[in-house]
């Protein structure tokens, strides 16, 4: 029987994408559980890695969505565990969040592609992105960097879009956006009204066109990063 690794996910729309591809060309099961929406999560010493991805939520809007209180928690006993564990958007928040960081909300969203900056190029996974990458940024919030973290990547607008800590990274950034998922987002209604309310019509549009331009670039540049993690899990 494969290996599994853990998905959360929080909205439909929001899974893996080529992060599960990598992780299933690795040999490996996906358990994927929305905690919002009633499921459990398996034991840590169940699993042998785990991805928690985005959502449009506050990490302590607990009391509308108590599946985040369960997640923060599972989350710290992974890391206290030496499990791999990678978080992407509300994913990388959850995580700073257990470890100690206070997440807020930001001056205003950061929405769209741009650059990040990476500030560790020894880094297993942020070492495929240096030393700058054109990625997809969707959030609203930010956060310190977490006690005893390493600073990974900046953004012009946003100092802490990548972090580390022990077996655990946290991207605010989309590392796995591409064309496909771009599409897939701007289809969505809620994620179309969000991004018109932060960016405008012409923003909005320039979401697929820049998209467009740099699928291709920006599969290649993460496809290593996603196939890292695979390795660090196997490992």
């Amino acid at each position: 029987m494969a290996e599994r690794v853990l998905v959360t996910k929080h909205v439909p729309w929001e899974g893996p994408h080529r992060i599960g591809d990598a992780l299933i060309a690795a040999g490996f099961e996906l358990d994927v559980r929305c905690t919002l929406d009633g499921d459990s999560l398996p034991a840590v010493d169940e699993v042998v890695g785990a991805v928690f991805m985005g959502g449009p939520m506050n990490v302590d809007e607990i009391d509308e969505y108590p599946g985040l209180l369960v997640e923060r928690e599972w989350i710290a006993d992974a890391v206290a565990a030496g499990l791999p564990v990678l978080g992407v958007c509300l994913g990388a928040q959850l995580l700073a969040r257990a470890l100690g960081s206070s997440v807020v909300s930001g001056s205003a969203p950061e929405i769209g592609w741009a650059p990040v900056t990476i500030l560790d190029d020894s880094d297993p996974l942020a070492r495929h992105l240096a030393p700058e990458a054109d990625v997809l940024h969707w959030h609203g919030e930010v956060f310190d960097l977490p006690p005893g973290a390493t600073l990974l990547a900046s953004s012009a607008r946003t100092e802490v879009q990548g972090f580390r800590k022990g077996s655990a990274w946290g991207f605010l950034f989309h590392a796995e956006a591409d064309l496909e998922l771009a599409r897939l987002w701007m289809n969505e209604p809620s994620m179309r009204e969000e991004a018109l309310m932060a960016v405008g019509e012409e923003g909005a549009a320039q979401i697929l066109s820049e998209a467009a331009e740099l699928d291709s670039r920006i599969r290649a540049l993460t496809a290593p990063l996603f196939a890292e993690f695979a390795a660090i899990v196997r490992a």
